[in-house]
């Protein structure tokens, strides 16, 4: 049986006073809490899945099972899935109509792949780019995003009802704006579409001194992580919202964005931690190592 940490008959000196306390042996005491310890333990376990799951409702078992070991409680991802199964609190994916938004039949000089065999260790070393629809009541919209591959956070991102370079420039420029790489350590990623590849959009990338990268043709592998971005935003905001203007769509997107996926959504990949807080660690451990010594001539 798993327990939270710290409860359970194991304080045997203050089970002994209280047992002399009370005038029972602590043989009763101990057949009495194992016929009815077990019930109360999975009872405030289940109240407290079922609470996240509510709070969290497109977290899947695995990460309920993170934030039971954040509150204190020692259990393994088993139960947690079979607990939510009892209670139907699964989640469910379904699939959505997905309109086109790469347009590769251009003219423009398409970027070799460097990100492959890229594997940044800090951040500001990969950008990955990618652009996705957003559904309103009677239109499409369009959301460029820019991730950082070190954190998985979001540093940059635009919402229009358009398909023009300035969208994709836009989330540029903010991520420029917040982040403020340095020049010539940064390799930008994305797919061959013609936003990313026109002269206004690598012009900008050129004076920042930032390197333009491009995934290889027909291999939507290249550029997973900025795609996983978007499947999780349409699976855990766009999907259910129902936004009725662009203004709404922005608004709710950007709370999403910067309040749940960045500040607090527990990321696997990221050991459950989010990705403000992985750089935020990140950093720390920086500051701890011990500096190099300069010796003077």
């Amino acid at each position: 049986m798993m327990q939270r940490q710290g409860e359970g008959p194991h304080r045997d000196g203050a089970i002994a006073r209280m047992c002399a306390l009370a005038g029972v042996s602590r043989a009763s005491y101990y057949r009495d809490w194992a016929r009815s310890a077990p019930g109360r333990e999975e009872t405030q376990l289940r109240d407290l899945i079922q609470r996240l799951a509510i709070e969290h409702r497109h977290y899947g078992y695995r990460r309920i099972a993170a934030l039971l070991r954040r509150e204190g409680w020692s259990v393994n991802h088993k139960r947690v899935v079979r607990l939510m199964r009892e209670d139907n609190l699964l989640c469910l994916r379904r699939g959505a109509f997905k309109p086109a938004t790469t347009d590769a039949r251009h003219g423009w000089r398409i970027w070799p792949n460097l990100a492959r065999r890229v594997r940044p260790m800090a951040p500001n070393q990969l950008w990955v780019a990618d652009i996705t629809y957003v559904r309103l009541d009677e239109a499409f919209v369009y959301l460029a995003v820019i991730l950082d591959v070190f954190s998985r956070r979001v540093v940059g991102w635009a919402l229009a009802d358009h398909l023009q370079a300035s969208l994709a420039l836009d989330a540029l420029e903010k991520a420029l704006a917040q982040r403020a790489p340095g020049p010539g350590e940064l390799i930008h990623h994305s797919d061959r579409g013609v936003q990313y590849a026109c002269g206004d959009y690598i012009a900008r990338l050129e004076a920042a001194r930032i390197q333009p990268s491009m995934s290889r043709a027909g291999c939507p592998y290249d550029n997973a992580m900025a795609e996983s971005f978007m499947k999780t935003l349409k699976h855990e905001e766009v999907d259910a919202a129902g936004y009725r203007t662009i203004d709404d769509a922005r608004k709710r997107i950007g709370r999403f964005i910067e309040h749940v996926y960045n500040a607090t959504r527990l990321h696997s990949a990221l050991d459950y931690v989010s990705p403000a807080e992985f750089e935020a660690n990140a950093l720390e451990a920086a500051a701890q190592q011990p500096q190099a010594l300069s010796l003077c001539p």
